[in-house]
C-alpha cells in the first residue's frame, strides 16, 4: 500500500489532478491519500484567520472530488504554512509515513510554487518520489 501527500491549492478541484489521482489508485487500489493545503499568501483586504478558512475548505472539497472521481481512498486533509516546502515539512515531521509526494501546480509562468523551485526543492530536501502535476488555473491565479 502507497501512501500520497497530495499538496495543492487553486489547483485542488483540477480535473488534471483528478485524473492523475485516479491513475495512481488504478496501479494501486490500496493507495492512501492526506491532502495538504498551504495557506494562501495574505491578501491585503483580508481578516485573520481567512486564509486557513480557504484552504481548509480547498482541502475539504478536494477530498470530496477525489473520492468520488477517482475513488481514492483519503484518510487526512491538512492546512500548512504559507511557505509549501515549510507546510510539507510540517506534515511529514507530525504524520510521517508518505512514500510520495503529488505537488499540483498551476502552470508555468503564473504558478508562484514553480517560480520557488517547489518540485525540486521537495525531491532535495525530502528524499521522497515526486509526482508534478500541472493543472489548468480554473480561477483567477493568485498563487
Amino acid at each position: 500500500m502507497s501512501r500520497y501527500l497530495v499538496i495543492t491549492h487553486q489547483t485542488a478541484l483540477s480535473p488534471d489532478l483528478q485524473h492523475k489521482v485516479r491513475v495512481l489508485v488504478a496501479e494501486d487500489a490500496s493507495a492512501e491519500f492526506a491532502i495538504l493545503v498551504p495557506e494562501a499568501p495574505g491578501l491585503p483586504l483580508t481578516w485573520e484567520g481567512e486564509t486557513v478558512d480557504v484552504a481548509r475548505q480547498r482541502a475539504e472539497a478536494a477530498k470530496t472530488v477525489l473520492e468520488e472521481t477517482a475513488r481514492a481512498r483519503v484518510f487526512r486533509t491538512a492546512t500548512g504554512a504559507q511557505d509549501p516546502l515549510q507546510a510539507i515539512s510540517d506534515e511529514l515531521r507530525m504524520h510521517p509515513g508518505y512514500d510520495t509526494l503529488v505537488i499540483c501546480t498551476l502552470p508555468p509562468g503564473i504558478s508562484r510554487w514553480l517560480k520557488l523551485d517547489l518540485v525540486h526543492r521537495a525531491e532535495r530536501k525530502f528524499g521522497l518520489r515526486v509526482v508534478h502535476v500541472v493543472a489548468e488555473a480554473l480561477a483567477p491565479a493568485r498563487r
